[in-house]
């Protein structure tokens, strides 16, 4: 029964992680602590975080070949970006190793509310100045409409660092920053950012699993149990993405960010 319900939970995060370049940790890791405050499992936070991370690595594989078929990656973008975020992801499972379960969830909890009321502002809000040494790109999307959006270096890597960290830190891939942050901040189309966004998560997962590989992180069992689900998961999440619009994108990755917000606090709290 426990395998069937890591399956699931594999699957679950897979897909919410694809389609809205989340990485599927946000809902791996609080998942994890959950069957592990009902003693179904024998889990810390930094081995929920540890495995999570070596999960996302299969999600983001099978993620980011459905969204290359797509044509929805910005592989450059993705390596400018990976080029701080993996030295972020090194720093972020050294800070992991002081938390203990409630601390970890309420600070999580608290993380993604303040991200979920980004998304709501976001229109409010005006991308970044692009003078100087800036980098413009533009998009088709499938409907012919042309995009442009753009960065300057300098904050890319500050950004990217942070994401990276975060990404370390709490086991969840960064998407859940990294995606506001390309749409608020950079101008990025949803979709392309949702894409892009698996591909950079991918790249930092590997970096930040070896981290935790290395600490004795990873509870091997629990990998293999949510790994079907999460590779299935990643493709499916994929495919659902290219049937929403660019609003709805958002407006689904603003509501799972609030549930699993106050979810996160109130398990926190009440631990």
């Amino acid at each position: 029964m426990l395998w069937i319900i890591l399956v699931l939970v594999g699957l679950i995060g897979g897909t919410l992680g694809s389609l809205m370049g989340l990485g599927g940790g946000i809902v791996v890791v609080p998942a994890l602590l959950m069957l592990g405050s009902l003693t179904l499992l024998e889990i810390t936070p930094q081995v929920a975080v540890g495995t999570s991370l070596l999960i996302m690595i299969f999600t983001g594989i099978s993620a980011t070949i459905a969204y290359m078929k797509q044509k929805k990656v910005d592989y450059k973008s993705g390596l400018l970006f990976f080029s701080a975020s993996g030295p972020g992801a090194i720093v972020g499972t050294w800070l992991n190793r002081g938390f203990d379960a409630s601390s970890f969830q309420i600070y999580l909890g608290l993380f993604i509310l303040f991200v979920s009321f980004i998304l709501f502002i976001r229109k409010y809000l005006k991308p970044l100045p692009r003078s100087g040494k800036g980098i413009e790109r533009t998009y088709t999307d499938e409907a012919g409409t042309v995009f442009t959006y753009g960065y300057r270096i300098i904050p890319v890597l500050a950004i990217a660092f942070v994401v990276g960290m975060l990404s370390g830190l709490f086991g969840i891939g960064g998407g859940s920053l990294l995606v506001p942050a390309m749409i608020v901040l950079f101008a990025f189309p949803p979709h392309l950012a949702v894409a892009t966004s698996m591909f950079i998560i991918l790249l930092s997962a590997v970096v930040g699993s070896i981290s935790h590989i290395i600490q004795g992180n990873v509870d091997w069992l629990y990998a293999v149990a949510l790994l079907p689900g999460a590779w299935f998961g990643g493709t499916l999440g994929a495919a659902i993405n290219r049937r929403l619009s660019s609003e709805k994108v958002v407006f689904v990755l603003r509501f799972m960010l609030i549930v699993m917000a106050f979810r996160l606090i109130y398990e926190g709290w009440t631990m």
